[in-house]
């Protein structure tokens, strides 16, 4: 462990934005992330785990604490199901190529989603049909103030779309370590019912599917239409789709007769905000060193150099401008820092 200053975090957020912590450090055990959450030198501290969800739109005075924590296990298992153990500082992407190397199901329609284990449970990540809390059963997670070791169930968690506790009354409050997955070792419930799976199946000539041929559909869909943060700055989907009801998703049916919907409830629809954001215009929308994606209007892009300030304005025009033509508000999923 050791504590650096003045590093650029270019190299830490998807994105690939350049703004500078003034405090840094990287810690791989649990006993480091506890000497370094009691440092009263330096108050207050920012948790950085994949850089996959924020946004840095100013250089951060924080203690940047970027969380290195590996290591994946089998806690117990039957002949059914498995309970899988990884550790905060894994690759998310990484530890479901490994669960669908042993035959373990559950994760597979969230192959290629960016970011750390660690993170995964305070965005509650999903896609195609699947959420991270189907498979969680708990987190080990360190309190900022006790330096305790809590375990979280998946009932305190207090799941929602996109949302958890750790991003409400326990943000900034907890550090997740650990993660505990119950996954399946046999009769997995394959999900192929959502987005483009099928048809991507049916493109490979795979009427039979397994865990791992979803997982490669998946990958091929969010391939086609994701960019590479690697290659081009991003942070996935910028925004969360929106949930309206019944009746104003009828009401905005007579205007835009081929918007798309997904149930949620009796009385709730999901809107795809890609629909709403290209609909607007925006797709492909270039200004300057960033702008919209040219194949996912979801995602906003830093085609080099961009300021995280910049994102952030267009966000804002987005979001103006789909109320304007939608009166629907859309909500920002990344964190801004």
């Amino acid at each position: 462990m050791q504590l650096q200053h003045n590093i650029s975090l270019k190299a830490y957020n998807t994105f690939g934005i350049d703004e500078v912590a003034s405090h840094f450090v990287s810690v791989s055990e649990l006993d480091e992330l506890k000497a370094v959450l009691s440092l009263k030198d330096y108050p207050e501290k920012l948790i950085l785990g994949g850089g996959s969800n924020m946004l840095l739109t100013q250089p951060q005075d924080k203690l940047v604490i970027h969380i290195n924590l590996k290591g994946i296990s089998i806690e117990k298992e039957d002949d059914n199901h498995v309970y899988v153990k990884a550790n905060a500082g894994e690759n998310w992407h990484e530890f479901v190529l490994w669960c669908l190397k042993h035959n373990f199901g559950g994760l597979e329609n969230l192959s290629l989603i960016p970011g750390n284990v660690g993170t995964a449970p305070i965005q509650n990540i999903g896609a195609y049909g699947v959420e991270l809390k189907d498979t969680f059963i708990s987190c080990n997670a360190i309190s900022t103030d006790t330096l305790e070791t809590i375990t979280f169930t998946k009932e305190d968690c207090k799941f929602g779309y996109r949302n958890s506790i750790f991003k409400n009354e326990a943000k900034g409050k907890y550090v997740i370590t650990a993660v505990v997955f119950k996954l399946t070792k046999a009769q997995h419930k394959l999900r192929v019912d959502y987005g483009a799976i099928t048809s991507e199946l049916s493109t490979q000539g795979i009427k039979t599917p397994t865990i791992q041929d979803i997982s490669k559909a998946v990958i091929a869909i969010r391939e086609s239409k994701l960019p590479n943060p690697k290659e081009i700055g991003n942070s996935g989907s910028f925004f969360k789709n929106p949930v309206i009801s019944k009746t104003e998703f009828e009401v905005l049916q007579q205007n835009f007769k081929n918007i798309p919907s997904y149930p949620v409830s009796e009385n709730e629809v999901k809107v795809p905000a890609g629909w709403l954001i290209e609909t607007s215009g925006f797709k492909g929308k270039r200004f300057g060193n960033f702008g919209v994606h040219k194949k996912q209007a979801l995602v906003l892009v830093n085609y080099g150099g961009a300021k995280g300030s910049d994102i952030l304005k267009l966000s804002k025009l987005i979001q103006k401008t789909v109320l304007k033509l939608f009166d629907i508000s859309i909500e920002a999923e990344v964190n801004v820092l």
